[in-house]
């Protein structure tokens, strides 16, 4: 069975004592679930003093971002191959990253193979923006999103990557996907899924929600939309908000349920 994946991304936030009052904090406020699996991304900076600092039986570190090239003359760039001992997994191909920073389909392709190849599991990004969703475009974006991306990896390979729909329209709104339309969304990723690799394995591939998650959301999200877990922005900034969200998943995996 595979475990509910929440992710806190800190994006451009918190040097190095904040991230480390942060990271104390969740440690105190947190309670370790069989079937929950937390994970944290800093900023780089902050990386590997938070790795010296977590409990890694409790939470999983993340990178934001890595280049796509194992070494050279990059100036300024952190690659994949760095971070190989140090992270689980890689945000790769985030909104930010696409907009701000002019990422191509090519460019997140290629990251992502650079992250498996160096063992980090990619939380690959994909989602509209809101002229894309009022022009109906939305199933075209996510598949040529999802499909270049996956484009050199084997079946095998592409199996250990988590898929996080984000709608770029609601991110930081306050005001998430409504949950039928999230279900929409989450079953079409899931057919390219199937047409790439097969029913079984568009099944067991983690799926995340992320934009504008906070506690009182995540019950109705979880309850029937096929989500496996939640990329979290700036929620997971709050230690309170953060253990709400992982508090009521776990809620809502057991409800009705007799476990502790």
């Amino acid at each position: 069975m595979k475990k509910l994946l929440i992710v806190g991304n800190w994006k451009m936030n918190l040097n190095t004592q904040e991230a480390s009052l942060l990271v104390h904090r969740l440690h105190q406020h947190i309670k370790t679930h069989r079937d929950i699996e937390v994970v944290l991304a800093p900023s780089l900076l902050t990386l590997q003093p938070i790795s010296m600092e977590i409990d890694r039986r409790r939470f999983g570190l993340a990178s934001q971002n890595a280049y796509f090239v194992d070494e050279g003359a990059y100036t300024g760039e952190v690659s994949f191959n760095m971070l190989r001992e140090l992270v689980d997994y890689s945000i790769i191909g985030h909104s930010e990253r696409r907009r701000y920073f002019q990422e191509t389909l090519e460019v997140v392709r290629d990251k992502v193979a650079a992250a498996v190849r160096n063992g980090i599991t990619p939380i690959l990004c994909v989602g509209e923006t809101s002229p894309e969703r009022a022009a109906g475009e939305t199933q075209r974006v996510i598949h040529d999103q999802l499909t270049t991306a996956l484009h050199n990896l084997t079946p095998e390979e592409a199996a250990n990557v988590v898929v996080a729909y984000e709608p770029v329209w609601a991110i930081g709104t306050g005001d998430p996907e409504k949950p039928d339309d999230i279900k929409k969304v989450i079953s079409w990723i899931r057919h390219i899924l199937s047409e790439l690799y097969g029913e079984t394995q568009a099944g067991e591939q983690r799926v995340l929600y992320g934009a504008s998650v906070a506690p009182e959301f995540v019950r109705d999200i979880l309850k029937n939309t096929g989500v496996d877990g939640f990329l979290v922005g700036g929620a997971s900034l709050n230690y309170q908000q953060f253990a709400g969200i992982v508090d009521s998943a776990y809620a809502a995996l057991h409800e009705g349920s007799d476990h502790d």
